[in-house]
């Protein structure tokens, strides 16, 4: 039986371009209602849709994050202008990359990151689901809104 891939809708260039031009993500994780959150160095797999990070195993948000898969995040501009504000907010699910993908997020993230191959911890991922891009220069309160498949949450 054939499988059917799922077709991701395409996201908007000027979301792809910020997702690759910065460096730092916070991801929101929840565990019995009680919010925590994170900042994490991230690089971008356009190709698999994934915001790629390290961190060690027993450090809360990762804990938190192998109980409830479902995060929540937010990526700002590595130097903030307040005059043009920029930003995503996104919704997506946590996941421990294996075999070929995790292979390929180790490349991506120690291209952007060299100096992280020194650094002990794991690479996980966060696959994308929504996407709100606040982006002022292109107006006042413009936002750019992506959905990746109809099993969002």
């Amino acid at each position: 039986m054939n499988e059917v891939k799922e077709r991701i809708p395409v996201m908007d260039e000027r979301i792809i371009s910020f997702l690759h031009a910065h460096t730092n993500l916070t991801i929101a994780v929840s565990e019995n209602n009680i919010p925590y959150c994170a900042n994490c160095f991230y690089a971008y797999s356009e190709k698999e849709n994934l915001l790629i990070f390290k961190s060690k195993l027993e450090t809360n948000h990762i804990r938190i994050a192998l109980n409830n898969y479902y995060v929540s995040g937010t990526i700002v501009p590595d130097s903030l202008d307040k005059t043009r504000i920029q930003g995503i907010q996104f919704t997506a699910l946590f996941i421990q990359p294996a075999m070929k993908v995790l292979t390929l997020a180790r490349k991506i993230y120690y291209k952007k990151y060299p100096f992280a191959v020194g650094i002990s911890g794991n690479i996980w991922a966060i696959e994308l689901r929504t996407i709100k891009f606040t982006d002022n220069r292109l107006g006042f309160g413009k936002r750019l809104e992506w959905k990746g498949s109809e099993n969002n949450f």
